[in-house]
């Protein structure tokens, strides 16, 4: 089994529910959810829009190779109304990524694991750091906590309070 750590997250639609719909899909699919972050609100990055992202680290035991595994992120995606509109940075339902894969160094069309912007998004490192401190970045060197600890990122990130709360 390999051990798969996730990014979750989305600015448009119920929010909250996109997330939770996105974990029991990922459980269902793809492996089980051993470990997920308490849920954090950020600004969006690289681009600007009015809404406001909520986002999730998950680790997940599975038995997929990294193909597989795509293929099974994309149906996810697809399920919950994700519509790739051809720009890198955009306002979306939910986003799926895969943040790390064991130890493995994957550089292909299709997936680049570890994830190639990782280092540099806070609103991934905050979560990452809550649930896997001291998980070892395989090209850096550096633990999770010494990523956050160095991040350039100066977006805003804070745990989410749902309204009511």
């Amino acid at each position: 089994m390999a051990r798969v750590y996730f990014t979750i997250g989305g600015n448009l639609g119920a929010r909250e529910k996109n997330l939770e719909e996105a974990r029991n899909l990922i459980s269902a699919r793809i492996g089980t959810v051993s470990k997920q972050s308490a849920i954090f609100e950020s600004e969006p990055w690289g681009f600007s829009s009015n809404d406001n992202f909520l986002g999730q680290v998950l680790m997940v035991e599975t038995s997929l190779t990294p193909a597989a595994l795509m293929l099974e992120i994309s149906y996810i995606e697809s399920k919950l109304g994700r519509e790739h509109q051809g720009i890198m940075y955009s306002s979306r339902t939910i986003d799926i990524d895969v943040l790390f894969y064991d130890q493995l160094v994957l550089f292909t069309p299709e997936l680049i694991v570890p994830h190639k912007h990782l280092h540099k998004r806070r609103f991934v490192l905050e979560p990452l750091n809550e649930i896997a401190p001291n998980f070892i970045h395989p090209l850096f060197s550096m633990t999770v906590h010494e990523l956050l600890s160095s991040c350039p990122d100066e977006c805003k990130v804070w745990r989410y309070q749902p309204v009511g709360a």
